[in-house]
C-alpha cells in the first residue's frame, strides 16, 4: 500500500508541475508512521502547494485516507529540489 501512496503523490505531482523531469518522492517508512519527501523544482513550489496550500492539503487528505485503511499516519513534505 505504502508504495500505492508514493505513486499517487509522483501522478499526481508531476500532473501539476510545468516540468515533471523534476519530481521526486522518496518514503521514508517507520512501524506506524510514513514520511514522503516530494521534492520539485524551485519555480514549481508555488503550483504544488496551491493557492492558500488547498492543493498539498487536498493531496495530504487522499494519503490519510489511504494510511487509515493501513493503519498507519503518513505525512506529507514538500522540499525543493536544492534542499536535498
Amino acid at each position: 500500500m505504502t508504495s500505492k501512496m508514493k505513486d499517487l503523490v509522483e501522478f499526481i505531482a508531476k500532473t501539476i508541475v510545468d516540468d515533471p523531469s523534476l519530481v521526486q518522492v522518496n518514503e521514508i517508512e517507520g512501524a506506524t508512521s510514513i514520511i514522503l519527501e516530494l521534492s520539485v523544482g524551485p519555480d514549481e513550489m508555488g503550483r504544488i502547494i496551491g493557492r492558500g496550500g488547498r492543493v498539498a492539503n487536498a493531496i495530504r487528505v487522499l494519503l490519510r485516507s489511504l494510511a487509515a485503511k493501513e493503519g498507519k499516519r503518513v505525512t506529507l513534505e514538500i522540499i525543493e529540489s536544492g534542499e536535498r
